[in-house]
Parts: C-alpha cells; sequence; structure tokens
C-alpha cells in the first residue's frame, strides 16, 4: 500500500508538470542562425509542417519588459505571437479565463496596442480587462543624455491562467508587431512547433536539421526541463527502492511465522513423513501457506494503496508552494505498468520469503521430532 501510495505520488507530479510544461510551451523551438531571424514566417511555418510528425507551427519574439501601473510594477517576459498560429501550437488560447486571446489585434480603435498577461502578473499590478498598464524595455531614443527609455502604454485585452507559476506571474503575449516596437526587432526570432508524439520530440527536431538544413538551431522541451525531469525520476526511483526495502523487512515475517510454525507442529510434519508423506509434499504445504499469506496481504495493500490514491487526488489532500514546484497541489496517477510491477515484486519477495521454513520443515527428522512423546 505504501508504495503504491509512494509511486502514485510521483508519477502524478512528473505527468501534471509534463502536461502544464508542453501545454504551455512549444515541443520544439527552431532558431535560424543563418539569417538571424525568420523574414518570411508565414512561409517559413508551412515549410516546417512538411517535416514528419509536426503538427503546426508559430512564430515568435521573445524580451524583457518592465510593466507598470499607478498600483504596482512587475518584470515581465514580453512574448510576441500571431494568435490564429499560436492556438494551434500552445494551450494558452484555451487558458484565457477573462477576455480573449484574438483581442490582441483589434483594441477597439484605440491606437493602443493588446495585452493578455497572466494571472499572477494581474495580481501584481492590480489590472484587469480594459485597463491600461506601460510598459518600459531597455530599448529607446537615443538623446544627448544617451539611450533613453521610451514607455509604450498597452491596454490589457486578456488574462490567462496556465497553471504554471511560471508563465502566471512572468508572461505577456502581444502581437508580432507590437514585439517589434518594444524590442526593436526587424523579424521574427523563433519559431516553435507542436508534434503528434510529445516523446519524439528529440528525432523530431533532430529531422529539422537534417531535413532542411545546418541553419537551423533546434531544442525540444525535454532538453530545456531536462534537470527538473531527471530530479524527479531520481526521486521517484529513490522512494521506490527505499519502500522497497521496507517490504522486504516485512516479508521477514513471514518467514519468522513459518519457521515457529514449523516448530509447533513438529509432532504432526514427523508423524505426516512416518505414515509416508514425502519432503517435497511437506515442502509444499508450507510454501503454499506462505504464498496464501502473501496473496491476501498484497491484494489488500494494492486495493487500499489505489484506494486511497484515488481518494488523495479527488480531495487534492497535498497543497505545495507554487513558487518552488510550480503546481498548487500533488495529484496521484496511480500508473498500471507501476501496479503491476509493485503487486509482481511483493509476491515474489513473499514467495522466496518461505523457501528457508518450507525446507526446514522438509528435512525434519520425524525419530527427533516423536523421541520424547
Amino acid at each position: 500500500m505504501a508504495l503504491v501510495i509512494a509511486l502514485a505520488l510521483m508519477t502524478g507530479l512528473q505527468q501534471e508538470l509534463r502536461d502544464r510544461i508542453v501545454g504551455a510551451a512549444a515541443h520544439v523551438y527552431v532558431w535560424n542562425v543563418k539569417d538571424g531571424g525568420f523574414e518570411d514566417y508565414q512561409a517559413e511555418a508551412k515549410k516546417f509542417t512538411e517535416v514528419p510528425r509536426v503538427l503546426s507551427a508559430a512564430p515568435s519574439i521573445l524580451g524583457k519588459a518592465l510593466a507598470t501601473t499607478q498600483y504596482g510594477e512587475a518584470f515581465i517576459t514580453v512574448k510576441g505571437i500571431d494568435p490564429e498560429l499560436e492556438q494551434h501550437v500552445t494551450d494558452v488560447v484555451d487558458s484565457v479565463n477573462s477576455g480573449s486571446l484574438f483581442d490582441l489585434e483589434d483594441v477597439n480603435g484605440s491606437g493602443l496596442g493588446g495585452l493578455v498577461i497572466g494571472q499572477g502578473v494581474s495580481s501584481q499590478l492590480g489590472v484587469f480587462v480594459g485597463d491600461e498598464v506601460t510598459l518600459v524595455t531597455q530599448y529607446g531614443t537615443l538623446s544627448p543624455m544617451g539611450m533613453m527609455p521610451r514607455p509604450h502604454r498597452l491596454r490589457v485585452v486578456g488574462i490567462f491562467s496556465l497553471g504554471l507559476y511560471e508563465y502566471d506571474n512572468s508572461y505577456g503575449f502581444v502581437t508580432l508587431d507590437v514585439a517589434k516596437r518594444l524590442l526593436n526587432k526587424d523579424r521574427v526570432e523563433l519559431m516553435e512547433l507542436r508534434i503528434d508524439n510529445i516523446y519524439a520530440s528529440r528525432e523530431t527536431a533532430q529531422a529539422v536539421t537534417d531535413i532542411l538544413g545546418s541553419e537551423y538551431l533546434t531544442e525540444d522541451w525535454s532538453q530545456m526541463n531536462q534537470a527538473l525531469f531527471s530530479a524527479l525520476w531520481l526521486e521517484k526511483m529513490a522512494i521506490s527502492i527505499t519502500i522497497g526495502l521496507i517490504v522486504m523487512v516485512a516479508a521477514l515475517n513471514i518467514v519468522a511465522s513459518l519457521i515457529l510454525l514449523v516448530m509447533e507442529k513438529s509432532k504432526d510434519i514427523a508423524i505426516l513423513k512416518t505414515i509416508g508423506a514425502k519432503p517435497l509434499s511437506i515442502r509444499k504445504i508450507f510454501m503454499l501457506q506462505g504464498s496464501i499469506i502473501g496473496i491476501i496481504g498484497t491484494t489488500l495493500g494494492a486495493a487500499g494503496g489505489y484506494a486511497l490514491a484515488v481518494i488523495f487526488d479527488h480531495y487534492r489532500v497535498i497543497s505545495l508552494p507554487v513558487e518552488i514546484y510550480q503546481i498548487s497541489y500533488v495529484p496521484f496517477t496511480v500508473n498500471i505498468m507501476d501496479l503491476v510491477l509493485v503487486i509482481g515484486s511483493a509476491l515474489t519477495i513473499c514467495f522466496v520469503a518461505t523457501l528457508y521454513p518450507s525446507r526446514q520443515a522438509s528435512h525434519l527428522d520425524p525419530v527427533e521430532a516423536l523421541r520424547y512423546q
């Protein structure tokens, strides 16, 4: 039961982080190192979809900015996007819970650029849909005093919540044209790809370079988050080994119980042998008894672990600090293969625990057992 719950916890944590990361971001990132960017991103996006496994492509421009209002300020990552293409690559469109991502291109003729910010950024700035935000970047106008930052007024047209602290508290989306003005860019610097199988992201990233040319530099989501998932895998293995050792220690109870039973039933074993019972038959009796104990215990433990994992997941009993773990609670996900492995290992340990006591029983000398009876 303990092992099932522990593995469900780590599996749920891994899957939740993976799903949110690949939902908030692309699967493969592509840079054009030869031209310094993509001038005709529409044509480039179409070209990338011809690579096997690539479903869609979207352009983006990234940069940093200081967002200020009369209620607060926050450093954010500004991401310039094409809303029509972005909806096919990330889950940002579906995560907008106030306003719309498509309103970026239409700000009611006010002359202001549109801005979609994360829920955390909205709280820091104290703004809602329809409010104005001033963005200041390192790029500005040259003056006798040097480079003077030029503030840009934008109107909030949407607030999103992807469920990841990193995005909800530090990202803002604008159109590509607005991003070019804010960040002093003349072309798209990055193309993001969505593929049909996230576990084939490395092969797809390599295929982009092999098919389209070496001027394209690629990186996939697993490489960008390798440290995080390696740490989670290591934690899962450490917990599994630790609790597995506890299971092995618990199996010693079966050994002790059967040894005591052999000592208690030595007279009965001796009588069985004197009337013709073979050592193999005696051994099978104690192996069967130990196996039955293991089967009953393993069944109850697996069922209890599965039930508790479902309850813990439903009621979200374990909360997490989102600043560290990116998610607000620990989901419990029982993986079928993990469950089968736990049950198989437990039954194997229990069976091995019966070998020594059953051997001792089969080698019992009837004469010695009945000498003083």
